[in-house]
């Protein structure tokens, strides 16, 4: 069969008794979902009794690779000219079907049956491909971003081969079949969609390598945490293994007055407090950075834009602590330089807000040095940490006003100006 034909070739095996509307042979389809999902179950039998496993794997033109350890069953019975004769399951379920009549209750859903014979792969070389394409599947480039397996690890590890020959696609799309006379009944009807999701990552004890690209979330640039650099800061991307340099740098309980959350009592609690940040940021509330001393590399604090709306061109800038050490030092001031720069020049913003503490003087007067315009007073605007209400002020800088706005600051950075 040539495999550059549309159509996978109908067998008795793949031939639909029933519901013959929902299967299908073509190619696209089957290997776009061999492609997307992760959930594959190999059926196969051991003297005589079936057995079902759940196992990884990956489509490379038209052969399926699945993994496995050398000590299973059949990876055993696999081992002989003979192959293993195997059925392969790969499905997608996309949503349920609430009908009416219990009897049309339902499932969205795509699949992909495979039958056929399985070998195992001895040759090293293909063997090595198939783990890399494994590796691949699960983030494009994480093959180059870890260790490649020992000779050891690849003779520990069993990968079976099935090509794809005798293909089916079932699926079943669209919304609910009642009967006409149960469309009168007083019951809801009708789809909840289902779709996989990724939630934040989480990395691993002792890690300190950023998280790579293909395990963010595809986010838009107002969301994107792009690293930014100044003479005196750099701003990153905030990571879990921050932590122990914002502890060291910011433990005085002063630099925690006015802020929405209260001041840590050690790393743990801080870590939380990262954890918090991070998790917003991946639900698109937030975008947090840590600042370092561009100078020494040292990690002084943390900044973010939060309020992000992209539609309105607004955004604000807060959740600002720094080291007591690099108070009027310019690092701040510089921080605020980026994130405005960033706002107004790449992101296209109209509208910078900031609020703040109405007892928090200090913060008001850095604001105000800032170029913004204080705008309002919020009443009861939030809870404090201790649990009274924090009236707000609140701060605007418009994108007229920026022009004006960055040549003061950039004045104020100039070495023997007074940062204030």
């Amino acid at each position: 069969m040539d495999e550059r034909t549309p159509t996978y070739e109908r067998t008795s095996r793949t031939t639909a008794t029933r519901d013959r509307g929902r299967i299908g042979y073509q190619r696209a389809a089957a290997h776009e979902l061999l492609d997307e999902a992760h959930h594959c179950h190999l059926g196969f039998t051991v003297d005589g009794e079936p057995r079902l496993l759940p196992t990884l794997h990956v489509r490379v033109g038209e052969t399926l690779y699945l993994h496995g350890s050398t000590g299973s069953r059949p990876l055993l019975a696999a081992r002989g000219d003979t192959g293993l004769p195997v059925c392969v399951a790969v499905t997608s379920l996309d949503g349920l079907v609430y009908g009416r009549s219990q009897f049309h209750h339902s499932a969205n859903y795509r699949s992909v049956i495979a039958h056929g014979t399985a070998h195992l792969v001895t040759d090293e070389a293909e063997k090595r491909a198939a783990m890399t394409a494994l590796v691949e599947k699960v983030g494009r480039g994480r093959a180059t971003d870890s260790r490649p397996p020992t000779r050891k690890e690849l003779a520990e590890t069993a990968v079976l081969a099935l090509p794809l020959r005798e293909v089916s696609v079932r699926t079943r799309t669209g919304g609910v079949v009642d009967e006409p006379e149960d469309h009168a009944l007083p019951h809801w009807a009708g789809v909840l969609p289902l779709r996989l999701v990724t939630g934040r990552p989480e990395p691993d004890a002792g890690v300190t390598a950023p998280l790579p690209d293909y395990l963010r979330a595809d986010l838009s640039p107002w969301h994107t945490p792009a690293p930014l650099t100044g003479e005196h800061v750099r701003l990153e991307p905030l990571a879990e293994s921050h932590v122990d340099g914002l502890w060291a740098a910011t433990r005085d309980l002063e630099v925690w007055s006015f802020l929405s959350v209260p001041a840590p009592t050690g790393p743990a609690d801080l870590a939380g407090i990262v954890r918090n940040a991070l998790d917003a940021a991946w639900r698109g509330e937030r975008v947090p950075w840590v600042i370092r001393d561009a100078r020494t590399d040292e990690v002084i604090g943390s900044t973010s834009y939060y309020e992000i709306n992209p539609a309105h061109r607004a955004v604000g800038i807060g959740h600002t602590f720094l080291g007591r050490r690099w108070w009027r030092t310019g690092a701040n001031t510089e921080a605020k330089l980026l994130l405005l720069t960033r706002a107004f020049e790449e992101l296209g913003a109209e509208r910078v807000v900031w609020h703040t503490d109405i007892r928090n003087e200090r913060s008001q007067r850095a604001i105000e040095r800032l170029g913004a315009t204080r705008e309002a007073v919020l009443r009861r605007h939030r809870l404090r940490p201790d649990g009274s209400w924090r009236d707000t002020v609140q701060y605007a800088m418009f994108a007229e006003q920026w022009p004006e706005a960055q040549a003061e600051l950039r004045k104020k950075l100039r070495p023997g100006v007074p940062v204030g």
